[in-house]
């Protein structure tokens, strides 16, 4: 007998086969024991991380604090406090009771997390437990739902007459990774808890405000107007704010940007070579350009899509959705559905009145009726179900679905570009494979856009297709980056600065779409990248670290304490089980996160590197302080057993000022200065003197004041270098005697 099912909210145990539980009305979800995501019952794997449901997972959960940036969504009814006063207690659970479970499963259908019901308030927390990239932009579409739900509840039953006010608000936290949030425990604190709070009582009836990260970091998918700054009740400064209108793209799109492609023309090539041959020889590919988030997939899509359609090809573009109803099928459905002029909003005899007439001009009169019929389950249109014998194989409907394809491609060249193929479920992966191996004589290229995850998800992708091209997207090379944020720069601020532009280009480290945030931060605020990384990059890069498994997490944690360049020595010093660090270190590589270095610095140690600074940096933004104090004192112990204070005692300086041990860190700080200055790094010695300097109690005035003349002795040096160097030059060109 099946074991009850427990309720997320109460507890409660509930048998299989219900939805809602019978205690306290919440719906049921299956919680993911590897991220801690929700899933609906049914579910075998989980949508977010692709572990098995119901299993104890393979590796702990992580536990602990972490800070993150974390968007939080406070919605509260206005005026039902007051109201409650009038009612009786059973009419209020009666009230509340739909409201909470609509509103959890909104926020949750985004990928959120509900931490909290307080009076007729909810709170909702998006980027923690686990980040998804884009958690700002889902946080405001959750927003916009909740608005929407409470409508449909007036609309059922007008009586309820509710109305809300939500606000949406984006900053760092630091986040208890272990809380129950559906126990009630506090999940998240900080500011930005509070700010959202302070915005949402400020928002009129049925509006949603957001603060100003929310806003920098979604502006480019969803509509605002600005509303004056609010004066925030324990607020020092005016809180700027702006008011949610209407998503302006559907998830997962941004608006096309006004700056020429850089940096592609070779794989523009590529791809326009292979579409020669595929008209030419009417020969059907497969194409799969796979790359990382902000790499450029979709812009180089997008110019080969302009091209085809250019030259008289058609090109038809649908998107696998990472939250929200999007169907088993959902890119080629809704392909389908713009081929067949289905919207939406049709109702369901419509919709397939459409589809069969479509059908009857891709594959004929005599099989329209068979074709739009299996269409019809695919797009989970209802009303038309074949008997029941011409379904019983799945290779039915795709039989279906290829001859409609392959109609397509003899009536004209046609590109099925499926963008963001990583978030399709395993059904639309197979018709994929399957459209690809088996389409015949047709005009046909399917064209794939997904990022690394989908060869965890399927190892041996494309490879049961013969005619398959993958097509890997590295970043832009140092020119081609600074040529990007020079047009952007241009764009944004007139008269470009090159120093600035290289300046993004190298931070950036060729992500195009990093390139874009980080002008738009410089041209916002008038500073320089090492301001801070804007919210949206350090959203990507964090998701992409949740993403791996908590011990290969763990490690890049640690390592991200050392530096850019770290050590297996240190990371067992840190508590990094030795005996484990080989595997986890080459998944780690194969993930392309880190690099193991030929050459070590230390011997007998190995040496690695972080593929990027920007993995590094935001690796170690989410170590809490006390853990970093902690860290860094195991770190400087680490390289003083290798001796490190021979060639590196600057970074051992480094090491124990973090760790809170100032003796050693002006200790270290002291010899550092005095090697620079004996190999004439004078400049070098002068900032390490000051360093010292800026550590010792005045009150220790015999130590200040010897640091004191170090100092003033090596900044006479330094004045003196010029002079100095133009000795040497003038001894180096005086003829021989």
């Amino acid at each position: 007998m099946a074991e009850p099912h427990p309720c997320p909210r109460c507890g409660a145990g509930n048998e299989p086969g219900q939805s809602f539980c019978g205690s306290c009305g919440a719906r049921l979800v299956l919680t993911c024991p590897a991220c801690g995501a929700t899933s609906p019952l049914g579910f075998r794997f989980c949508g977010s991380c692709g572990a098995e449901l119901g299993s104890k997972g393979d590796e702990p959960r992580p536990t602990g604090e972490e800070r993150r940036v974390v968007t939080v969504l406070f919605a509260d009814l206005v005026g039902f406090t007051s109201r409650a006063e009038q009612l009786d207690p059973e009419d209020v659970r009666a009230i509340l009771r739909p409201y909470y479970s609509s509103l959890r499963e909104e926020i949750e259908s985004f990928g959120g997390t509900v931490e909290k019901f307080i009076g007729d308030a909810v709170v909702g927390v998006f980027g923690a437990p686990v980040a998804h990239g884009d958690d700002p932009e889902r946080a405001v579409r959750a927003a916009l739902r909740v608005r929407d739900a409470v409508d449909e509840m007036n609309t059922r039953d007008p009586r309820m007459n509710l109305q809300v006010r939500v606000a949406v608000n984006t900053g760092e936290a630091i986040v208890s990774l272990d809380a129950r949030a559906e126990e009630g425990e506090g999940m998240v604190a900080g500011d930005v808890v509070n700010t959202a709070s302070r915005l949402q009582t400020h928002a009129p009836e049925g509006s949603i405000l957001v603060g100003e990260e929310t806003f920098r970091s979604t502006r480019g998918t969803i509509e605002y107007e600005p509303v004056e700054p609010i004066v925030a009740r324990g607020k020092r400064l005016p809180v700027p704010a702006w008011r949610v209108v209407a998503a302006a793209f559907p998830p997962g799109e941004r608006g096309a940007s006004t700056v020429p492609m850089v940096g592609r023309e070779s794989e523009l090539a590529t791809l326009s070579g292979l579409w020669d041959r595929v008209v030419a020889d009417r020969q059907p590919h497969l194409a799969t350009i796979v790359g990382l988030p902000g790499i450029g997939k979709s812009r180089l899509a997008q110019e080969f899509i302009d091209a085809v359609r250019g030259a008289g090809g058609r090109a038809i573009v649908g998107r696998s959705l990472p939250y929200g109803e999007s169907g088993a099928y959902g890119a080629f459905a809704q392909q389908v559905k713009q081929i067949a002029g289905i919207y939406d909003g049709d109702p369901p005899e419509m919709a397939i009145g459409k589809l069969r007439t479509s059908a009857a001009d891709v594959v004929g009169a005599e099989s329209a009726d068979e074709v739009s019929a299996h269409l019809s389950l695919m797009l989970g249109l209802e009303g038309a179900a074949p008997s029941e014998g011409a379904v019983a194989d799945r290779h039915v409907l795709f039989f279906s679905a290829r001859r409609f394809v392959e109609g397509l491609g003899r009536a004209a060249p046609t590109v099925l570009a499926f963008q963001d193929l990583h978030w399709a479920d395993a059904s639309l992966l197979d018709l994929i494979e399957i459209l690809g191996s088996r389409l015949e004589e047709t005009t046909v290229l399917l064209l794939v856009l997904a990022r690394p995850e989908l060869r965890d998800k399927r190892p041996a992708w494309g490879s049961s297709v013969q005619a398959a091209l993958a097509l890997p997207l590295e970043p832009l090379d140092l020119a081609h980056a600074n040529e990007l944020a020079e047009r952007l720069l241009a764009d944004a601020a007139g008269p470009v600065d090159p120093a600035a532009a290289e300046e993004i280009g190298r931070a950036a480290e060729g992500n195009p779409l990093f390139i874009e945030e980080l002008v738009a931060s410089m041209a916002e605020r008038s500073s320089s990248t090492g301001a801070g990384l804007p919210t949206s990059i350090r959203g990507i890069i964090a998701a992409r670290l949740d993403a791996i498994p908590p011990a290969e997490r763990s490690v890049l944690l640690d390592a991200s304490v050392m530096g850019r360049i770290f050590w297996s020595g240190g990371l067992s010093r840190l508590g990094q089980t030795a005996d484990a660090l080989p595997a986890i270190m080459d998944s780690l590589e194969g993930r392309d996160l880190i690099r193991r270095e030929a050459v070590s610095r230390y011997q007998g140690e190995q040496q690695f590197r972080f593929k990027h600074a920007l993995i590094r940096d935001v690796a170690y933004a989410t170590l809490p302080r006390a853990r970093r104090r902690e860290a860094h004192g195991e770190v400087a112990a680490f390289l003083e057993s290798v001796h490190a204070e021979r060639d590196s005692p600057a970074a051992l300086a480094h090491h124990w000022q973090e760790a809170g041990d100032v003796e050693r860190a002006i200790e270290y700080f002291v010899a550092a200065a005095d090697q620079a200055s004996r190999g004439w790094a004078k400049e070098e010695a002068v900032s390490l003197f000051r360093r010292a300097l800026s550590l010792v109690q005045q009150e220790d005035r015999e130590r200040f004041r010897k640091l004191r003349l170090k100092l003033a002795v090596a900044e006479q040096m330094l004045y003196h270098v010029p002079d100095a160097q133009q000795l040497a030059r003038d001894r180096t060109s005086e003829p021989p005697a």
